[in-house]
Formats: structure tokens, sequence, C-alpha cells
């Protein structure tokens, strides 16, 4: 088995992390945007499904 030596994991996850291009604040804004905007459109949707259905079973067994 071979030894675990810290330094030598230290300089390859510095090396890794030198790879990693990074978002600019502009485009982290922009996703968390999209993505906000589309949990919302998702919530919206669930809801008008979830009416729907609610409605539906109102009608077929007169309960709720």
């Amino acid at each position: 088995m071979a030894k675990f030596d810290p330094a030598l994991y230290v300089r390859e996850v510095r090396t890794e992390v030198a790879k990693v291009t990074w978002p600019s604040r502009k485009e982290t804004l922009i996703t968390t945007g999209l993505v906000l905007a589309m949990s919302a459109l998702a919530a919206v949707f669930f809801l008008v499904v979830d009416q729907l259905i609610a409605l539906a079973m109102r009608g077929l067994f007169g309960i709720g």
C-alpha cells in the first residue's frame, strides 16, 4: 500500500484548482437569476397542475 504524502496531496490540489475557470460576477448573477426564474416557473406549473388534479378529483368523487 502506498504511503500518503500530505505535501504531495496539497500540491496536486493546488494544481487542479489552478485549472478551474471561475465564472465572473456577471455570469454568476445571470445564472442565479435564471435558476430563480426557472424555479418560480416550475412552482407555478406544479401549482396549476395540482389545482387541476384537485378539481378533477372533486368532480369525479365529490370530495374535498
